[in-house]
């Protein structure tokens, strides 16, 4: 079986129709979900770009694998999807984005050039590049933000868009009223179409790109298509830039009594830019329906590429996963962006389609298990044919939800991680580098935010509060549940991470190994062990050197 691995750049949880949004109609989402299964309660280990993709691909918590940020590297050799894929004859390819940080210290201290295909792998998060594009190719005065080459700026030109950057001045860019260029990075333009024909743009050519892969491909695979919309910039082409407006932009979630005395931390990111931008009425109706013009977008195209692989008989035999690296505030909780804890930023899509008869049960369902996104990891294993690796793998195979089956002791609490080291945030509460770190534990009621540096926690009911408003962190007679909350913490905090050389079946397999190898240490007369392993050290002493000593005197 082959396996199609979408992800959506920022996409939130509710912006689908078959997740309840009462605007935004998403037939193409619906119908995989009719297909498949919806997971209602899926969790990102880090609601950051980077940290959580490294997650995805991994199937380790975010302090397990350190590339905790944007930027920061993937330390060489961490075991990556396409590593635990190969060894079961599939081959794993990358098509859009990674936001992947190469270690470039680590290869150059074991020798690795990024241009043999070890090296590529380890530069690409274990994947096989058939087209990489991280997507945000601004450029200010020190020049290109990414000085990779963009694959789709070059088919740009080739298009005949002009000039060094077409993704900054058409893609992502419309026209004003007197024919200036009107950018997408200012939230007043999202309203006005993108300076591009539709079928040119982002979401589009990745579609048509992973077509050009599907009717190459051979053998089993596994192909990660990471599309960078709808992250910002929040600017659409034509006709979707216009499809909604202010009447469909729902009420921010957020009340004034969360800006009243609020958590340090929770405070800091409110008065931070982007927070401070959203909690304009004006932001919001421009940037809404232009969001939800590129969701739009990102549908019609899902459809374009479920309708092709029915035509090539290929949904028989590929398993389609759709889901998304984190949300996006959009203001709610008077925040813009994602990085905290709340619902709209930490908690994703996830629809997963396989084609198999075993499957057949659950078509059309929702689950509401708790489930994180290092379990796709372990879920790809296993449909590959695969034993999940436990020890490497922190994540938990979905197969059984898939199948209608329930696993034993499934987990009760989901954890996601969040090092804020490198922000303005950190300076204005002024805590170190490395309290800089903020960690949520959700039960699927309670949801605590422990927050390194001294400060007190954050705990919101979702029962009794589910837009997650009033924080009770700080509030007598809740001692009980905070005292639960930081034992899972503490026991998800003892977890064996790190043993990643050895396996519990090779524990299993050393035991003993070492007197069968003829280690026997401790022993009283040797009647403590089998007459077996002892033979080699008993019988007739030989006195080979004395009969030498003795015939060297003679």
């Amino acid at each position: 079986m082959n396996i199609l691995f979408i992800m959506y750049d920022q996409l939130r949880f509710d912006y689908l129709s078959c997740a309840g949004h009462p605007h935004l109609h998403t037939p193409n989402f619906d119908r995989l979900a009719e297909m498949g299964v919806r997971f209602s309660e899926a969790y990102v280990q880090s609601p950051i770009c980077g940290a959580s993709r490294m997650s995805f691909y991994t199937g380790r918590y975010a302090s397990s694998h350190g590339a905790q940020w944007n930027g920061f590297p993937l330390r060489v050799g961490e075991v990556t999807l396409g590593d635990h894929l190969r060894k079961l004859g599939m081959d794993s390819w990358l098509l859009g984005k990674t936001h992947m940080k190469v270690d470039a210290e680590g290869m150059t201290r074991l020798g690795l050039s990024p241009d043999t295909v070890i090296g590529a792998r380890q530069s690409e998060c274990g994947f096989d590049a058939f087209i990489r594009d991280d997507g945000l190719w601004g450029a200010g005065p020190d020049g290109f933000y990414d000085s990779k080459r963009s694959p789709y700026n070059e088919y740009l030109k080739s298009k005949g868009y002009d000039g060094d950057n077409p993704w900054a001045d058409y893609a992502n860019a419309g026209v004003d009223a007197d024919g200036n260029m009107a950018s997408g990075w200012m939230f007043m333009n999202a309203d006005k179409q993108a300076n591009i024909r539709e079928e040119d743009s982002e979401t589009p050519w990745l579609t048509s790109e992973t077509i050009r892969f599907l009717d190459q491909a051979e053998g089993n695979w596994l192909a990660h298509v990471s599309f960078i919309k709808p992250h910002w910039p929040y600017i659409v082409p034509a006709p979707y830039h216009d499809m909604f407006g202010p009447n469909s932009v729902p009420a921010a979630r957020r009340h004034a009594t969360e800006r009243t005395d609020p958590h340090p931390v929770y405070g800091a990111f409110m008065n931070n830019k982007i927070a401070q931008a959203f909690q304009r009425d004006e932001v919001r109706e421009k940037v809404i329906p232009a969001y939800m013009g590129l969701i739009k977008q990102c549908d019609d195209q899902l459809g374009r590429l479920l309708d092709h692989l029915e035509a090539t008989g290929r949904m028989e035999d590929t398993m389609i996963v759709v889901t998304s690296d984190h949300g996006d505030y959009l203001g709610d909780h008077w925040l813009g962006e994602k990085d905290l804890f709340h619902e709209p930023s930490v908690k994703i899509p996830l629809i997963i389609y396989d084609p198999r008869r075993e499957a057949d049960a659950t078509r059309g369902t929702t689950c509401d298990a708790l489930v994180e996104s290092i379990d796709l990891a372990a879920t790809f294993v296993e449909a590959g044919g695969g034993k999940v690796p436990g020890h490497i793998i922190e994540g938990r195979s979905l197969m059984p939800w898939l199948n209608g089956e329930t696993p034993d002791e499934w987990r009760d609490f989901v954890i996601s991680e969040y090092d804020y080291s490198v922000t303005p945030m950190r300076i204005a509460l002024g805590v170190s580098a490395d309290d800089a770190r903020l960690f949520m534990v959700y039960d699927g009621r309670h949801k605590l935010i422990h927050a390194e540096g001294g400060f007190r926690p954050m705990l919101f009911d979702t029962l009794t509060d589910p837009d997650e408003f009033h924080d009770l962190g700080g509030q007598p007679g809740h001692e009980e549940v905070l005292a639960e909350l930081y034992e899972k913490l503490s026991r998800w905090g003892r977890r064996n991470a790190q043993r990643v050389t050895r396996s519990d079946d090779d524990i299993e397999a050393m035991r003993g190994a070492s007197a069968r190898k003829g280690i026997l240490p401790f022993l009283v007369d040797g009647s403590e062990v089998p007459e077996e392993l002892t033979v080699k050290y008993r019988g007739p002493a030989r006195q080979v050197h004395l009969q030498t000593e003795q015939d060297g005197h003679d």
